[in-house]
C-alpha cells in the first residue's frame, strides 16, 4: 500500500513537470540555450468538435485548423497566459463569445480566417492590449459598427477581405494618417489593410477609403488598390480610382476674425461658418483639445451651418487659441481664433506696525492719493500709474500724530519727461488717425455689414477698435481687430436704419478718428410686403392686362375687316359678271314678207336691250348681215 502511494505521488510530480499534450493535437517544444523554452501546439483533427481545454500552459503558439469546431466559448484560453499567436483558421466557427479571449494579455496575432463568422465581438479586443494582427479574411461579416473604432487603434494589420461589407464607419479612416492630422514621418509604422472582394456601396461614407486608393506614399497600404463599386447602379463595376461621388463635399471653415483683443471683464462673441455636403457638424475647442460648451449653432439650409461661442467677463486665463472644427462624412476642417486680454489689476499688501497711524499725501502724475497706515493696507494700482508709499516713524510714541508731506516731483521729473518725449516722438512718426483711411461699407444686409479700410504706416498687428451704433444713439458696440485684416464684420444691426461706425486706433487723438455713416437693408419678409409694393404691383398688373386686351381687340378687328373685304370682293365679282348669251342671227329670207322682217327685227332689238340692262358694263356689238350692214344692238 505504501509503495502504491509513492508511485501515485511520483506520477503526479512527473505530470506537473512535463504536462501532457491533448490527444487530438501535436505539441512541439522549442528549447533555448538559457535553459528555457517555448511550446507550439497544432490541433487539426477533423473529428474535433470543441476547443481543447488541456493545452499546456507554457504554449506560445496555438493552431486549430480544419476541424469541426463551431464555437469559441467564454474564457476558452484564460490559462494560456504566455500565448502570443492564436490561429483558429478554416474551421466551422460561427459564434465567438464576448469573453472568449479573456486574459490573453500578451497575444500579438489573432487569425480567424476561413470560418463562417457573421458577427464579431469587437469589444473583446480590449482583453488583448498588445494585439497587432487581426485576420478576419473569408468570413460573413456584414457590418463594422462605430463602437469598434477605438479597439482598432493599435492594429497594424487588418484583413477584412472577402466578407459582405457594404460600408465602413466614417470615423474608421480617421485613426490613421493622413486623415488623423498627425505628421507623417519615416519612423511611423506602416498599416496594412485588406478590404478587397466586398460588395461596396460607393457613397460619401467610404469617400475617404476611395480617396486613399488614389494616394501614393502614405503610411496606410491597401493589399489591393483595384477595388470596385457594387452600387449604386450608375457606379456598379467602376473602380475606386475612377468613381466620382455626387453630393459629397469636404467642409470649409471661415471665421469673422483671426485675432481679437478685448478688455478685461468684457464679453466676447466668436463666430464661424462652414459649408460642405452633407451638412458638417461644428464644435469649438481650446488649445488643449477640450470642448467649449457655451455655444449656439444653427443650420439655415442644406450644406450650411454657423456657430457662435460666447466668453462672459473674460479673465486672463481665458486668453489663448480657440479652434472651430467642422466635420462630415467627406472630411474635416478647422479655423483658429486667437483671443488676447488687455488691462489688469494688481494688489499689494504692506505689513505695518499696529501702533503706527500715519497719513501720507502722495502726488504722482497730477493725482493725489491718501494712504493711512494700519496693520495692513491694500493699495490698488491701475495701469500706467506709479504710486510710491513712504512709511514714516513718529518721533514720540505717545499719542497719534498725523503728518502730511508732498513727494518731490523734481526727482521723477526727468523720467516722466523722458517718457513723454518718447511718446511724442513715436506719435510724430505715425499718427494712427491719419494712417487709417478709405473707410467703406460693403455687403449690407438687414442686420450685418462689412467695414473695409486701408491702413498705411501702421503695423499689421496694430490694434484697432470698431465702434458702431444706430445714428445719434448711445447704445454703442465695440469690436476688436487689427490693422492688417483690412475688414471686419459688423453684426447685430437694426434693419432699415442709419448707422455710424468709427475706427479707433490706439493712441489717436480724440475726435480725429475716421467715421462713416451707412444704411442697412429693410427686413421685408415674404408674408409681410410693404403697401407701396402692393400698390405698384397692382397698377402694373392692371396696365399689362389692359394692354393685352387692347392688342387682342385690334387683332380681332383686323381679322374681321379682312374677312369682310374678302366677302365684298366675292360679291363684287358675282355682280359684275355679265352673262353674254349667244345671239344667233338667222339668215334673213329674201322671200319673206316685209312686215315679218320688221317684227322679227323689233323682237331682236328688245332682247338686246334686255341683255344690256342686266350687264354692269355697256357693250356694243355689231353684226354684219348678209347685206354687210352694221347694226348696234346696245
Amino acid at each position: 500500500m505504501r509503495r502504491l502511494l509513492y508511485l501515485h505521488v511520483l506520477v503526479c510530480c512527473l505530470g506537473t513537470a512535463y504536462p501532457f499534450c491533448p490527444s487530438q493535437c501535436t505539441c512541439v517544444s522549442h528549447g533555448r540555450t538559457d535553459g528555457t523554452g517555448s511550446r507550439s501546439v497544432l490541433c487539426n483533427d477533423q473529428d474535433m468538435l470543441d476547443i481543447p481545454v488541456n493545452v499546456p500552459v507554457d504554449t506560445v503558439k496555438l493552431r486549430i485548423e480544419k476541424t469541426m469546431v463551431r464555437r469559441i466559448p467564454t474564457e476558452a484560453f484564460y490559462y494560456l497566459v504566455e500565448l502570443r499567436f492564436l490561429w483558429i483558421t478554416y474551421n466551422a466557427v460561427s459564434s465567438v463569445d464576448t469573453a472568449g479571449f479573456y486574459n490573453l494579455k500578451v497575444l500579438h496575432e489573432l487569425r480567424l480566417d476561413g470560418n463562417v463568422i457573421s458577427v464579431f465581438p469587437w469589444e473583446s479586443l480590449k482583453e488583448m492590449p498588445r494585439l497587432r494582427t487581426l485576420d478576419l479574411h473569408n468570413n460573413r461579416i456584414a457590418n463594422v459598427p462605430n463602437e469598434a473604432v477605438p479597439y482598432l487603434l493599435n492594429i497594424t494589420y487588418l484583413d477584412l477581405s472577402s466578407n459582405k461589407l457594404v460600408t465602413l464607419p466614417s470615423d474608421l479612416m480617421d485613426i490613421w494618417p493622413p486623415f488623423n492630422g498627425a505628421p507623417v514621418t519615416n519612423a511611423f509604422q506602416k498599416v496594412v489593410l485588406g478590404l478587397q472582394d466586398n460588395p461596396w456601396f460607393c457613397d460619401c461614407k467610404i469617400s475617404k477609403l476611395m480617396e486613399l486608393s488614389k494616394m501614393t506614399g502614405t503610411p496606410v497600404v491597401l493589399m489591393d488598390l483595384l477595388m470596385t463599386c457594387n452600387g449604386p447602379e450608375h457606379l456598379a463595376g467602376v473602380s475606386f480610382q475612377r468613381a466620382e461621388l455626387d453630393n459629397c463635399v469636404k467642409p470649409s471653415v471661415m471665421t469673422s476674425a483671426t485675432k481679437i483683443t478685448s478688455p478685461l471683464g468684457s464679453n466676447v462673441l466668436l463666430r464661424c461658418d462652414t459649408t460642405g455636403f452633407p451638412t458638417p457638424s461644428l464644435y469649438w475647442a481650446r488649445s488643449d483639445g477640450s470642448q467649449v460648451n457655451n455655444t449656439v449653432q444653427e443650420s439655415p439650409g442644406d450644406g450650411i451651418r454657423w456657430s457662435i461661442m460666447s466668453l462672459q467677463r473674460i479673465l486672463h486665463k481665458d486668453a489663448g487659441n480657440y479652434s472651430c472644427r467642422a466635420k462630415n462624412l467627406a472630411g474635416n476642417a478647422d479655423a483658429t481664433v486667437s483671443v488676447s486680454v488687455a488691462g489688469g489689476v494688481s494688489t499689494t499688501t504692506l505689513p505695518l506696525r499696529p501702533s503706527t497711524i500715519e497719513t501720507t499725501e502722495l502726488t504722482s502724475q497730477g493725482t493725489t492719493f491718501t494712504t493711512t497706515n494700519s496693520p495692513s493696507t491694500t493699495s490698488t494700482v491701475t495701469p500706467r500709474t506709479s504710486t510710491t508709499v513712504v512709511p514714516k516713524k513718529p518721533k514720540t510714541p505717545t499719542g497719534p500724530r498725523v503728518q502730511k508731506f508732498p513727494i518731490k516731483r523734481a526727482e521723477t521729473q526727468p523720467e516722466v519727461n523722458g517718457r513723454k518725449l518718447a511718446a511724442d516722438e513715436k506719435s510724430k512718426k505715425s499718427d494712427p488717425s491719419k494712417s487709417v483711411k478709405d473707410l467703406k461699407i460693403v455687403e449690407e444686409t438687414a442686420d450685418t455689414a462689412v467695414l473695409l479700410w486701408t491702413a498705411d504706416g501702421l503695423p499689421n498687428d496694430a490694434p484697432l477698435t470698431a465702434v458702431y451704433s444706430p445714428y445719434d444713439e448711445d447704445d454703442k458696440r465695440t469690436l476688436e481687430t487689427d490693422a492688417g485684416s483690412g475688414k471686419v464684420l459688423l453684426e447685430g444691426l437694426s434693419s432699415g436704419m442709419r448707422h455710424s461706425v468709427c475706427l479707433v486706433a490706439k493712441g489717436s487723438a480724440a475726435g480725429k478718428d475716421p467715421c462713416i455713416d451707412f444704411y442697412t437693408l429693410d427686413n421685408v419678409k415674404d408674408d409681410g410686403q410693404s403697401p407701396l409694393f402692393i400698390i405698384v404691383s397692382g397698377i402694373a398688373c392692371a396696365f399689362v392686362v389692359s394692354l393685352i386686351a387692347l392688342l387682342v381687340y385690334k387683332i380681332l378687328a383686323l381679322y374681321c375687316s379682312v374677312e369682310s373685304s374678302a366677302s365684298d370682293e366675292e360679291e363684287l365679282e358675282k355682280d359684275s359678271y355679265v352673262k353674254f348669251e349667244t345671239i344667233s342671227m338667222k339668215q334673213r329670207t329674201l322671200n319673206s314678207h316685209p312686215s315679218e322682217l320688221w317684227a322679227r327685227r323689233a323682237t331682236n332689238e328688245s332682247e338686246q336691250m334686255l341683255l344690256c340692262s342686266r350687264g354692269s358694263v355697256d357693250s356694243q356689238m355689231t353684226y354684219k348681215s348678209d347685206s354687210s350692214r352694221f347694226e348696234y344692238l346696245c
